[in-house]
């Protein structure tokens, strides 16, 4: 298999490629391992949650927590761990994560794929209901919540402080 984490970070000015870990529905959140070129099982997730949409990483990216930048790719499809989509970044959700007394970075990028019909017309992040904001950060909490990391949701941004994001964090 190849290594994902070096894919390229762009398809084309507009997209970014995100690889899909953890698909839409999941009970368990699965980590891609470089060095076996596998999915792995991270941890299960607390009884009755269950991921919203597909989660997964940018390639070749490198966030401050040291992993590649974390996506959440909203269509209404379930996909499966390794699949690579071409997505155009809607937005952003700046979170500062505690854990054993260390602050980092770990913000959320947020992008439609471009074969999407339902989700073409989600342009920026902010502009979903409030009620849909605070489900997915109440999701990004219960997710961590059996590991003593406490979050931080710092801001909601639009998608050109989603791409610079992206561009600045680009290896």
């Amino acid at each position: 298999m190849t290594n994902l984490l070096k894919l390229p970070t762009w398809a084309d000015k507009d997209h970014v490629f995100a690889v899909i870990e953890t698909p839409r529905g999941s009970i368990c959140k699965l980590d891609f391992d470089p060095k076996q070129r596998v999915f792995k099982l991270a941890k299960p997730l607390m009884a009755g949650l269950a991921y919203p949409y597909d989660w997964g990483f940018i390639p070749s990216t490198k966030a401050e927590d040291g992993d590649p930048l974390d996506v959440l790719v909203i269509h209404d499809a379930k996909t499966y761990p390794g699949v690579v989509m071409r997505c155009r970044p809607v937005g952003i959700l700046q979170v500062e994560q505690k854990s054993k007394g260390k602050k980092k970075r770990n913000d959320r990028i947020f992008a439609v794929p471009d074969r999407s019909p339902l989700e073409t017309d989600l342009k920026d992040i902010r502009h979903l209901p409030s009620r849909a904001h605070e489900e997915l950060e109440q999701f990004f909490r219960a997710t961590d919540a059996l590991q003593q990391k406490e979050l931080k949701f710092l801001d909601w941004h639009g998608p050109e402080y989603a791409v610079r994001t992206i561009e600045r964090l680009s290896k």
